[in-house]
């Protein structure tokens, strides 16, 4: 069956840096488009970035130019290198693939943004 295991969340203060990880399993990575998501109390789940299976990337205005957005076919493992952090970035970190009948979700990954 699908897993999607998200690590690498924490506690950084604001400027600092973060590398989530997404690991994956129980279906064709390779050829799957791959998602971060977030969702901040009290607020909608939000995309954050996106790699197309061809290697095309998107970015929310809010994180461009901040985070990077990577995958690892080899070891179906996707990242998302987050730099200049800031509080609004609070977030649970979601990681996402769209399957033929359902999406399929990661349990979440906490990141705080705090001094």
């Amino acid at each position: 069956q699908v897993q999607l295991v998200e690590s690498g969340g924490g506690l950084v203060q604001p400027g600092g840096s973060l590398r989530l990880s997404c690991a994956a399993s129980g279906f064709t990575f390779s050829v799957s488009t791959m998602n971060w998501y977030r969702q901040a109390p009290g607020k909608e789940r939000e995309l954050v970035a996106t790699t197309g299976a061809g290697g095309s990337t998107y970015y929310a205005d809010s994180v461009k130019g901040r985070f990077t957005i990577s995958r690892d076919n080899a070891k179906n493992t996707m990242y998302l290198q987050m730099n200049s952090l800031k509080p609004e970035d609070t977030a649970v970190y979601y990681c996402h693939t769209p399957g033929y009948r359902r999406d399929y979700w990661g349990q979440g990954t906490q990141v705080t943004v705090s001094s």
